[in-house]
């Protein structure tokens, strides 16, 4: 089996940094003998600097790095697909409202996509979030003349040549599946299961998502009008 990169963007997760390493792991081991779990620390404010470095003594799988300010969802994830070194990568959030065994569901899928995007079957975060998401990734289709019903599920599968090829920008984390495209990858979507978050709480709100994410969706039409598409005349 190959092996796979695990990366969970961390910001003041300090209750959850434990189980989500453990429960990773557990559903890793099943079918990985080579994997490493990614946590990038996101200028936490919390005893999560403190509860990573004690993994990463502990666990050799276990690779930590940590930003010296808040610098946001998307430069934790870049730098992940940075440093990752597996064959498969796979992004999840640390707070456990996605499982991990559900990769297992995704996995399959990668033998005829590139990558594999997530769609949370119900939403066990209220039904605020399950109308913003709704609304939200509706009118980033629109925008951005994609069909992916969930952007915004944190967890992804997708093969290291994915991972590699991203170049992104802040605000760019909601928009992965449709830049793999972007860059030329078959890209599927496929449900998952969805939990409610058991400790601490979520770090985005409504406003935030909504403005941030259009003004982005409109990058992201600018940069599909900007494709370079070129071929080469025949030679005989």
């Amino acid at each position: 089996m190959k092996e796979i990169s695990v990366i969970a963007p961390i910001f003041n997760e300090e209750e959850n940094i434990v189980r989500f390493i453990e429960k990773t792991e557990l559903a890793l081991k099943k079918q990985f003998k080579n994997y490493e779990i990614i946590l990038v620390n996101d200028g936490s404010t919390d005893k999560s600097k403190e509860i990573l470095n004690e993994q990463a003594l502990k666990n050799i799988n276990v690779k930590v790095y940590h930003f010296t300010k808040n610098n946001g969802q998307t430069a934790a994830l870049a730098a992940g697909f940075e440093i990752c070194v597996g064959e498969l990568v796979v992004t999840m959030d640390s707070d456990l409202q996605t499982d991990p065994e559900d990769i297992y569901v995704l996995l399959p899928h990668l033998k005829d996509y590139d990558m594999v995007n997530g769609r949370r079957a119900t939403r066990e975060d209220g039904m605020a979030k399950k109308i913003q998401s709704k609304i939200g990734n509706k009118i980033r289709n629109l925008i951005t003349s994609d069909n992916i019903q969930d952007t915004g599920c944190p967890l992804k599968l997708m093969k290291k040549e994915v991972a590699k090829s991203y170049k992104l920008f802040e605000g760019m984390h909601r928009f992965l599946p449709t830049l793999a495209r972007l860059n030329g990858f078959k890209v599927t979507e496929i449900p998952v299961r969805h939990y409610d978050r058991e400790f601490g709480v979520s770090k985005y709100n409504a406003l935030n998502r909504m403005f941030k994410g259009l003004k982005d969706a409109f990058a992201v039409r600018w940069m599909k009008s900007r494709i370079l598409n070129y071929k080469f005349e025949e030679t005989n």
